[in-house]
């Protein structure tokens, strides 16, 4: 399988900073603890599914405090989100993955339903389409995989709402790019969504 460079975008698992949509549930720290499950749990699907290399892009930087205490495995090459929009600090690490890599597959730590088996087909696929996207329900994608870069794909998008990945669509199509759309998954974002965290994620 050609090499396909997995990007993690994830906020440090701290009280106050991530998940706090999920806070009026589970309180501040039980929204942080839950957050560094799944970011663990995506790290390790991430190099369990051995398609290439695995980038973890941080906010705040990897020298802040916040990640202190939070174990990156090895073999997992940490770099620092940076300034701007989501779109800007998505179409940066686009741009330098494909400098790197042949394709790269943009993910975050939110969707129990992307393992190390959805991340191989993702990388399948990209070998005969220029885009796959996973889309989400409530309107955004857990996967965004590209073996080229457009930053219109990024730009004017109405990110934190339900017309993301419909958006996206369009875009890729505007550039006459071959595209793979495959199975709809769920993020965790709300409580309404915490019925679908596996249980021992909330023990």
């Amino acid at each position: 399988m050609s090499e396909t460079r997995i990007i993690i975008f994830a906020k440090a698992p701290q009280p106050g900073l991530a998940k706090t949509r999920l806070i009026p549930a589970l309180g501040p720290e039980g929204a942080a603890a839950l957050a560094r499950r799944m970011l663990e749990t995506t790290l390790e699907r991430a190099l369990g599914a051995q398609v290439g290399p695995v980038e973890l892009r941080v906010t705040p930087a990897i020298s802040d405090s916040a990640w202190r205490g939070i174990p990156i495995p090895d073999g997992v090459e940490v770099s620092a989100q940076g300034e701007g929009d989501l779109g800007a600090r998505l179409a940066r690490a686009t741009q330098s993955g494909l400098e790197l890599s042949p394709a790269v597959m943009l993910i975050g730590c939110d969707c129990p339903e992307l393992d190390s088996t959805a991340l191989r087909q993702a990388a399948q696929t990209l070998r005969g389409f220029d885009v796959v996207i996973h889309p989400t329900a409530d309107g955004g994608y857990a996967l965004l995989g590209l073996r080229r870069f457009h930053p219109r794909l990024f730009s004017d998008i109405p990110w934190s709402t339900s017309s993301v990945a419909h958006r996206t669509i369009q875009e890729v199509g505007v550039l006459q790019w071959s595209l793979q759309v495959a199975a709809m998954f769920n993020d965790i974002d709300e409580p309404a969504d915490l019925s679908r965290v596996p249980a021992e994620w909330l023990s």
